[in-house]
Formats: structure tokens, C-alpha cells, sequence
């Protein structure tokens, strides 16, 4: 059972930006930001007033309150759900075929920021890709994995937490049609 702490998340309606918007955003995540004379940011997480904030895709946060989201043996890198699929699907593979263009499609967002976000982890040192593009998970990205694990699940990692093998589309019941006494002008 997933449980729902306060953590970096990406925008829901994310794909309604075109590339370049979505790019910028994620670059400019973690950036130091003062508000100008007489004015202030409202943190996201403490809902209190303050001068000086990092951004997250359009939040704001107090340093104290971005460091709280940091998850364990993160390295200072902002981990979320999509981290954990594609850390997970690179430590246990859903099938032999999974190389980086698979993860990428399979992890929650777009493949295009998804790509950005291994590029990110390989730089951090959490995985590591051969020649053919398959992703390894490397010591400390398994740490930053159950890290983030631990902070979503309150356990460490399993491969039932990944979304493929997650049953991640929800059933929603359809809504019966009633009588409409309107008359159709069309």
C-alpha cells in the first residue's frame, strides 16, 4: 500500500507544455530565488511566508522545507515516484528486453523529460548505461532507491512498487444516461 508523505512530485497536466517550457522547468528545479522588496513566496510545504525559496516546477519551498524532501542517500538529488521506476526497472528489469528506451516509456512521464531525468542519474552516479543502452543500477543509486522507497512505500524497495507491475490505470464507474427533455437543435 502506497502511502502519501509530503514529496517532490511532477505536474499531473505536465504534457500540456510544449518541450521547451517542460525543459526549462525541469533545469531551473532547485534554484535559489529572493522575492523582490515588499514581496514573498509562500512555501508549499510549511503554507508560511518567505523571502528566499527553491523552486519546484512552479512551487516554491523554504530551504528547510527542501531539505525535508531530500530522501535518504539522495545526494541532494530530488527523487520521485517516476526515480523510483526508473531506478527499479534498471535494478530488476520487468523482462530481459528492458534497456533505456523501454524504461523511459514505462516510468510515469513523458519519454522526453524521461530522458533528461537518466541522463541526471547517471551524472549523479545512480546508474550506468553499456553500449547497447541497457541501465544499471549502480551502489549508490540502490541506496538512493530504497532511500526513496522508504519514503513512499515505508519500505524498502520491491518490484511491486514499480507502475508496470502496479495496476496503475484506476476503474472508474460511467456515469448512466438520463432522460434529457431538451430538444436537439442540431
Amino acid at each position: 500500500m502506497k502511502k502519501t508523505p509530503l514529496t517532490f512530485q511532477y505536474p499531473p497536466n505536465l504534457n500540456s507544455l510544449d518541450l521547451a517550457s517542460i525543459i526549462s522547468l525541469y533545469r531551473s528545479r532547485g534554484e535559489p530565488s529572493n522575492a523582490s522588496a515588499g514581496d514573498y513566496f509562500g512555501c508549499a510545504a510549511t503554507f508560511k511566508l518567505i523571502k528566499k525559496a527553491k523552486t519546484w516546477f512552479g512551487l516554491t519551498y523554504s530551504q528547510s522545507a527542501w531539505d525535508a524532501l531530500l530522501t535518504k542517500d539522495s545526494k541532494g538529488f530530488p527523487l520521485t515516484e517516476v526515480e523510483l521506476n526508473i531506478l527499479g526497472m534498471a535494478h530488476i528489469p520487468p523482462d530481459p528486453d528492458t534497456d533505456r528506451t523501454v524504461i523511459e516509456k514505462k516510468c510515469g512521464i513523458l519519454p522526453q523529460l524521461a530522458f533528461l531525468i537518466v541522463n541526471d542519474l547517471k551524472q549523479f552516479g545512480f546508474l550506468e548505461e553499456d553500449e547497447i543502452g541497457k541501465l544499471s543500477v549502480t551502489k549508490s543509486g540502490e541506496d538512493a532507491l530504497h532511500g526513496i522507497a522508504l519514503r513512499l512505500f515505508d519500505r524498502h524497495f520491491s518490484p511491486d512498487m514499480l507502475l508496470c507491475n502496479r495496476d496503475a490505470e484506476p476503474t472508474i464507474a460511467r456515469a448512466r444516461k438520463t432522460e434529457n427533455n431538451q430538444k436537439n437543435l442540431f
